[in-house]
């Protein structure tokens, strides 16, 4: 019986389920217990992958895996907890607004991302960057731009003069404030005389159509939310841009474990939540004074060359989930073909969970995919073996099944949905 579930679309199972008389108790929460209690793989709700996953399977270079990922046009597709939505689905959305959230839910994303940092009163609200409010908001269309901590100047012509060091934080506003703003597309023109030109400079790789709304969020509010998604958690501790202690007795440890205390109130199990920080103490802190450091996430981008010596005495400590960027997971050998990296296989010898960040994040790959691909794309001295959006899919497929990765982070989840679908993940 549990087979023949599995193998129905996730609408079917919906459907039995009404004919069953089971509607009058199909709550989000009834749904997810329900779910857990069949062992399916994902939210008792159609996942909808759109067109994108497609077109990354068709731009392939002809190979086994293109063929296997062909095979799965047809689905079925569900959630998976492989699929993390990153700052929700931030490659067309407004990251970290309601909307996001919600669209990488209906992409399957079965972990979702709220980077935490506060506010003046010291309210924690989901941001990338405590100080990122004029490039992620419409602040500066605000009377609230006069609060910045670096505020828009203008000569007597009405002209911007200071675009390069505009900085609006949110530890500028209390959150009543905060919530007044609404979430834009994050991009902002450094040599723009207004602030329209200033605001509007939105890659044209993604897109504005989204952003007529964008809902910011305490992070709360995204709880309650991730609740009713039906999806799992991965908070993101942000480091403060302002000095701690704030305003003289707000310490460090008391922002770690207010961050923690606000999943406790509602009710949510250690299990579900995957907290994250690039620092390492944040991390210790939950491991020995909380109950979910278990799966803390320990964020690195800076120490690619941490030896496994090093990395045992991260383990030793408590930490036993490792987030790499993801191109410190990877490498080209000498046939040309992409590889775990040695730091991959320093991190796994100790033990590591690993997750990767981030893809879908870099725009069209036909360049090499910049930052996020710099071990593959030869801008470190090596080999250029990234030239097509298609290899998207193979970096993932590397990821998964050669460094064993345990989720990936993207900023439109339905691509790794799609992967991890096809894949049993």
């Amino acid at each position: 019986m549990k087979s023949l579930l599995k193998s129905l679309s996730t609408w079917s199972l919906a459907s039995l389920l009404l004919a069953a008389g089971c509607a009058s108790q199909a709550t989000p929460d009834n749904q997810h217990r329900l779910r857990d209690a069949l062992h399916l793989p994902g939210k008792l709700t159609q996942t909808q992958l759109g067109p994108r996953p497609y077109f990354l399977v068709q731009d392939m270079d002809e190979s086994p895996l293109k063929d296997k990922l062909a095979s799965c046009a047809n689905g079925p597709f569900f959630s998976s907890d492989f699929s993390i939505g990153h700052r929700g689905a931030a490659l067309m959305f407004p990251e970290h607004t309601r909307e996001s959230y919600e669209a990488a839910a209906r992409m399957g994303a079965g972990i979702v991302e709220c980077d935490v940092t506060f506010t003046k009163d010291r309210a924690l609200v989901c941001r990338h960057s405590q100080c990122d409010l004029h490039t992620t908001t419409n602040i500066l269309e605000t009377s609230l731009a006069q609060k910045c901590s670096v505020a828009p100047e203008f000569d007597a012509q009405g002209n911007l003069t200071n675009a390069a060091s505009i900085q609006c934080c949110t530890s500028d506003i209390t959150v009543a404030e905060f919530k007044t703003l609404q979430g834009k597309m994050d991009a902002a023109n450094t040599s723009a005389t207004s602030i329209d030109e200033y605001m509007n400079a939105t890659p044209d790789w993604r897109t504005d159509l989204y952003a007529s709304r964008g809902t910011l969020m305490t992070h709360q509010e995204s709880i309650e939310l991730f609740l009713q998604l039906g999806v799992k958690f991965t908070p993101e501790l942000k480091s403060p841009s302002v000095p701690m202690p704030y305003q003289g007795d707000y310490t460090q440890t008391m922002y770690a474990q207010q961050m923690i205390d606000d999943y406790i109130a509602a009710g949510v199990a250690p299990e579900k939540v995957w907290p994250q920080s690039f620092s390492y103490d944040d991390i210790v802190y939950w491991v020995n004074n909380t109950e979910f450091g278990v799966q803390g996430a320990y964020l690195v981008q800076d120490n690619a060359d941490a030896t496994q010596a090093e990395m045992q005495t991260w383990y030793d400590a408590g930490v036993r989930v490792l987030a790499p960027a993801m191109w410190m997971l990877l490498d080209v050998n000498a046939e040309g073909r992409i590889v775990p990296s040695q730091y991959a296989l320093n991190a796994r010898a100790v033990g590591f969970d690993l997750i990767a960040w981030t893809l879908e994040r870099s725009g069209p790959l036909a360049s090499g995919g910049g930052w996020y691909y710099q071990t593959l794309n030869g801008s470190d001295g090596g080999e250029n073996v990234i030239n097509n959006d298609g290899d998207a899919l193979v970096v993932l497929d590397v990821l998964a099944q050669d460094v064993g990765v345990i989720g990936v982070f993207s900023d439109w989840p339905a691509t790794t949905t799609y992967y991890a679908n096809c894949m049993g993940l």
